[in-house]
């Protein structure tokens, strides 16, 4: 027991010493910069280079608060990657020039990550437009907008990767509710350009999830990760939890990530008020504790 270090935000005390920069432990880890979201992309950047991580995961409107070129020569500056770029989607709109807008934005999106080099384009599919209730047809039309995509994001070499979320979302966010259905979408296209995200918040719940990542063998363009916690909080966006204070079982989901040879990196998403306040370095060292305790373990290469 570590009595000098305490974890956020459970201030508990540390059962393990954060791993220092260096260690191959933190090889695959990555912030994503919502988990700091006080932060700018420069700052996240910054942090997350001071604690020895090698990649972040970064949103559209701070890298266009800090402006593509300086986030480019930051990048270039720590050594470090982009694990994702969130966020693409809102698919669903049935107004055509509704749509025609989401889709500019999208290719605008893809350009930003091909300019990065980003490991992928989170695509959060959207919800009800106001007043729709049919959420089989505001389903087709996510697969119509990636069909329109795809082949623009092809010749950038760019992986559209959607998030399936959790079904308490599906209304205003996201009506992919479950692995096994980004899966029935994905695999209409190559497995080079349409991937899916899998983000423990949203998908530990789901049935035969294990199966389910089995069959994503290949397709897996993201590995995101936090945990779910209760008391659920009054602002359910505001409901991640670090790893190990709630109910997921990361050993068993990340074995079978392992199991799919998904070579990427593993960020660690978290929205949550009581983290946002804490210090963004606290932030990062506590994540990093868990997931050398949690996650690493069960990665095949550590």
């Amino acid at each position: 027991m570590n009595d000098e270090i305490v974890d956020v935000p459970s201030g508990v005390a540390a059962t393990r010493p954060t791993p220092l920069p260096g260690d191959p432990v933190l090889r695959r880890l990555s912030l994503n910069q919502r988990t700091t979201a006080n932060w700018t992309a420069e700052e996240a950047i910054e942090g997350a280079a001071r604690v020895g991580l090698r990649s972040v995961g970064l949103w559209r409107d701070p890298i266009a608060e800090t402006g593509l070129d300086t986030v480019r020569h930051l990048l270039v500056e720590h050594d470090m990657r982009v694990s994702s770029i969130c966020r693409g989607g809102f698919f669903t709109a049935r107004d055509s020039a509704a749509f025609a807008r989401a889709l500019a934005y999208n290719r605008a999106a893809i350009d930003e990550v091909e300019a990065l080099e980003a490991g992928c384009l989170v695509l959060v599919p959207g919800g009800l437009p106001d007043g729709d209730r049919d959420i089989t047809a505001a389903r087709r039309r996510v697969v119509d907008a990636i069909g329109e995509l795809a082949p623009y994001a092809a010749e950038r070499g760019v992986v559209l990767a959607i998030e399936p979320m959790h079904p308490l979302f599906a209304a205003d966010r996201g009506v992919v509710s479950t692995l096994a259905q980004a899966l029935d979408m994905a695999e209409g296209f190559d497995p080079s350009v349409v991937g899916v995200v899998v983000d423990t918040f949203h998908l530990w719940w789901e049935p035969d999830i294990i199966s389910q990542i089995a069959r994503a063998s290949g397709r897996v363009a993201s590995y995101q990760i936090c945990d779910w916690i209760t008391p659920f909080p009054s602002d359910a966006l505001l409901s991640r939890g670090m790893m190990g204070d709630g109910h997921i079982d990361f050993a068993a989901i990340t074995a079978a990530i392992a199991a799919t040879g998904y070579p990427g990196d593993v960020e660690v998403e978290i929205f949550n008020a009581d983290v946002w306040a804490a210090p963004g370095d606290h932030v990062i060292a506590t994540m990093a504790r868990r997931y050398a305790e949690l996650v690493a373990p069960y990665l095949e290469d550590q």
